[in-house]
Parts: structure tokens; sequence; C-alpha cells
């Protein structure tokens, strides 16, 4: 009796484990971490596309100057302030020129003494040239001694001579002079050309040194964005191309421009082209100088190639290329891409024909062994 109770409790155990053991491997295999990983398939599609850039930069002043005085000194005023428009050859302000006035003062009283000495100096002359010349008639006629007409001679030598430093004197005076009222006239800060200021970067009573900015002026006219594009794709941009600009202050308005120069020095450490984007009209009212700015420049259309999203690109060991269903298995098949749009598409120049199938997104990372289930989407992934 004893044996059969066993059996048959036995047989109970495997009744009840069996049936735990196989919900137990069906739901490992369905949702754990056995089960199949959920994707959604893609079709590669010859489409056309047009290529475009999307950029980061910053507005800039194309056109800055910044004013200061070319030697140290302190700022006596400043006649503008920041938000000012101003014109060629007007004085923004003035440095203390301390005695310097006083310096070209004396400078002008050195220079009529000079004149004065020299006047003298040319009367002297021109008696003496008078004395050579009649000892030299009477010379000629026995009238005078040799040695009276040779003293004539070294007296108009002595006051040419003189005359000649004279006129050095006063010449050298003069050019001191306009050193000076140079020297004065450079303490007079003027604007070099019309534009708006910027920044007052000192007060009056502010001791600055040679070459320090103290005002800085730009031309709002000639505004423009210092872009950065990424290299990847760049190829297309060219001077000229009309680019759409949105800046951060102004989300949803388009403001229309060109590309007017692309840098020739690429920056290597960001690997992004650089590019000047330059305003088609005169932004009202003007962006701050150093405002964010978003940059968009369309491509001429590429004729109809082989296009999969830019979702489905996967880098696997440096080898760019996507999941290709084979056989509703995953396979790696590296691929030659080309240029992109802004809508998420890439055309493919080689590893992938039209109607070939992709695995566009995958909920978790995908290996050649990897078991899929595909679905129509998955929760959280943009379609």
């Amino acid at each position: 009796m004893k044996p059969i109770r066993l059996q048959r409790r036995t047989l109970g155990l495997v009744a009840v484990i069996a049936p735990l053991l196989a919900l137990f491997i069906y739901v490992a295999l369905r949702s754990g971490p056995l089960a199949p990983i959920p994707v959604t398939v893609a079709t590669v599609e010859s489409r056309p596309i047009s290529p475009a850039l999307f950029g980061i930069g910053t507005v800039q002043a194309r056109y800055s100057y910044k004013i200061g005085p070319t030697f140290a000194g302190r700022i006596k005023r400043l006649d503008v302030d920041v938000g000012d428009r101003v014109i060629p050859g007007q004085v923004l302000g003035e440095m203390d020129p301390v005695d310097l006035d006083k310096r070209i003062g004396a400078q002008q009283a050195a220079i009529r003494s000079a004149e004065a000495a020299l006047q003298q100096a040319e009367s002297k002359h021109s008696f003496a040239l008078a004395q050579a010349k009649r000892y030299a008639l009477l010379f000629d006629v026995r009238g005078t001694t040799e040695e009276a007409f040779a003293t004539r001679q070294q007296e108009l030598a002595v006051a040419e001579a003189a005359l000649g430093g004279a006129r050095e004197d006063v010449a050298r005076l003069r050019a001191d002079l306009e050193a000076l009222r140079a020297q004065r006239n450079n303490l007079r800060l003027t604007a070099p050309a019309a534009g708006l200021v910027v920044a007052r970067a000192a007060d009056p009573g502010t001791t600055v040194v040679a070459g320090q900015a103290v005002i800085e002026v730009v031309d709002p006219a000639a505004l423009w964005v210092d872009a950065h594009f990424d290299q990847n794709g760049t190829q297309g941009l060219a001077t000229g191309q009309a680019a759409g600009i949105v800046l951060r202050s102004r989300q949803g308005q388009i403001l229309r421009g060109h590309v007017l120069r692309v840098e020739p020095l690429a920056d290597a450490v960001t690997e992004e082209m650089l590019a000047k984007i330059r305003f088609d009209t005169q932004a009202s009212p003007l962006p701050p100088i150093g405002e964010l700015a978003e940059v968009t420049i369309r491509l001429p259309q590429l004729a109809s190639a082989p296009a999969i999203p830019n979702a489905a690109i996967r880098t696997i060991d440096g080898r760019r290329g996507v999941w290709k269903l084979t056989d509703g298995k995953p396979e790696f098949t590296p691929v030659v891409l080309g240029q992109s749009d802004l809508d998420g598409r890439t055309q493919v120049k080689n590893g992938l024909a039209e109607g070939d199938r992709i695995i566009a997104y995958s909920e978790k990372t995908l290996t050649a062994n990897s078991r899929i289930h595909v679905v129509d989407r998955i929760p959280g992934a943009v379609r």
C-alpha cells in the first residue's frame, strides 16, 4: 500500500510542477530576459531628397571699432553712452591733457624766439654777403689787402653757417610743435565710421593704458552669423547659398540671409566647418551681439536613390551600417551613405537595394544572435 501512495504523491507533484515550469519557461521566453526584442521595420525606398545643412552660431558684427587712447592717461570726459548712434569724425570723449597745453604754449614761444634769431641771422648774412662782394671788387683793382678780403670771406662763411643753423632750429621746433598738436588731437576719442555704441569700458576719471579700448562701436548694417556646421555632409556648402536664420529670442520667425563666406580654416577640435551668414535685410530691432542663432541651408534636390531613416544607422566596430532583415533574422550590413535631409532621411550609395527591409528602431541593442519581434511602434520612440 505504501509504494502505491508514494507513486500517487509523486505523480501529483509532477502534475503540479510541470505546468508551473512550462508557464515559467513561456513567460521567460516571452517577457523575460530571453524574450524577443521588439523592433520596428522600414522598407528601403528610392526617392529624391532635398539635403540641408543645419548649424549653430552667434550674431556678430562684421565691422567693430574699439576706440581708446594711444598712450596712458586719465579720461577727462565721455560724450556718448551705450545705444547712441555716432557719425564719422564725431568726438566721443577726451583724455586729460595734463600739462600738454602748457608744453604746446612753451613750444610756440620757443618758435617765436627761434624765428627772431633766424631774422637776425638773415640780416647778418645779408650784410656779410654785401661786404664780401664789395671787398672782392676792391681786391680786383688792388684797392684792399688780401688779408682784409680773406677776413670778409670768412665772415660770410660764418654768417651762412649761422643762418643754416637758425633755419634748422626753426624747422625742428615746428616739427616738435606739430608732434605735440598731433598728440593733443589724439586725446580726443573720435568715431572712425558711422555706427552704434555697444560698450563703454571706462568712465571719466579712470586711468587707462595705451591701446586699451574705452568705447566700442559696431556697424549695425553689417551684422552676420558666425555659424558652425558639422563637417559630415558639408561638401555642398558654398558662397551665395540662401539661408534661414532663427534667433533664439525670436523663435518661429525665420530671417532670410545668405552664405557670405566659407572659412578656409576648419575647427579641428570640434570637427566643424565655419561660415559667415549675412542677413539679407537689417533685422529690426537689432539682435544683441552674441545672441545664439540657428541656421538652415537647403541644398539643390538630389536624384532618386535608395533612402533610409537616420535612426536605422548604427556604428559597430568602426563600420557604419544597418540591421537588415534576412529570413526574419537581423544581419548587420555595412553601407556607404550619401547626403541627408532635415526630415531624417539619408541616401545610400552602396550596400542596400530598393525593397530591402531594415530595422529602424529596437528596444535594446541588437546582435547577430538576437531574437526579434516586429511591432508597429515602440513606446517612447519617435516615429
